[in-house]
């Protein structure tokens, strides 16, 4: 299991706060619905892995705060009912994390893309997206406070390195941030998202066809900061931060945790150092 049941931190940070996070059932969503319920938040886990979600909360029941709604995010009923559902429960929403999404197929050249699959890809990753910030801000609005968080991907800022239907959902995920940060600013709403590098989560080692262990193996190779294997833990401690009062005037960025891989390109090093060896 990815957490500790057990352990409370001294200060809480999300005390009280009410929280939706979507693909809360595995991978990131799993690891923040995990920590948010340390720093204790309300958590509704939305998802469409029933057994997965269910287990989660009968793991976290020490905390009797944590529920689970199955959501398909590409529905607009389903996303409704689940805001409708958070309200009728616990009578507020603070805060919503879209984090749901997919990578697809793993096709990179454009001849050969799968337009089933693009359609596809955006319709979790962008449409699935637009939808639970649409019905948060439905409810947060009214209420004058807020937080609206989304992941993108270390493919919004780094090109060629991911299947251009990600890679372009990913894209309009930071589109949709800066947008909503400017409307619903007048309203007290914070808006962020944050762009994870690789992780060997589930949907990640599934897509490449290797397990957890190779897949860190090759991260840990590629990584720029050495000595540290990315984990879904710090993109939940990314989310932690961003949902929280010590955030309270960040809004509309782009946070990206990828131990500074997308700011060089050490190609022409590693060539020359090639050629004069």
């Amino acid at each position: 299991m990815n957490g500790c049941t057990i352990e409370v931190p001294i200060n809480r940070r999300l005390e009280g706060k009410v929280a939706i996070i979507t693909g809360g059932a595995s991978g990131f969503g799993e690891s923040t619905v995990r920590l948010f319920a340390r720093h204790g938040a309300i958590v509704v886990i939305a998802d469409v892995q029933d057994e997965r979600g269910k287990s989660i909360c009968q793991e976290l029941g020490s905390f009797e705060n944590v529920s689970y709604v199955r959501c398909d995010v590409t529905s607009d009923i389903d996303v409704k009912n689940l805001i409708d559902f958070t309200i009728s429960k616990y009578k507020t929403l603070d805060i919503m994390f879209n984090n749901a999404g997919i990578p697809g197929n793993l096709d990179f050249t454009i001849v050969d893309a799968d337009n089933e699959n693009f359609k596809r890809v955006f319709d979790v990753n962008v449409y699935g997206a637009f939808l639970g910030a649409k019905h948060a801000a439905r409810v947060m609005i009214p209420a004058k406070k807020g937080v609206i968080l989304f992941t993108s991907s270390v493919a919004s800022v780094v090109s060629g390195e991911s299947p251009h239907s990600y890679t372009v959902s990913k894209h309009a995920v930071v589109g949709l941030t800066k947008n909503l940060c400017v409307e619903l600013g007048r309203h007290g709403i914070r808006v962020n998202c944050i762009s994870p590098t690789a992780v060997a989560t589930p949907l990640l080692t599934k897509a490449v066809g290797v397990d957890k262990t190779v897949m860190e193996k090759i991260l840990g190779e590629s990584s720029n900061l050495k000595g540290v294997v990315p984990k879904s833990e710090d993109v939940a401690e990314a989310a932690l931060y961003l949902c929280s009062e010590e955030s309270k005037f960040v809004s509309g960025i782009n946070l990206v945790v990828d131990g500074g891989y997308s700011t060089t390109n050490q190609t022409y090093t590693r060539a020359i150092k090639s050629f004069l060896s």
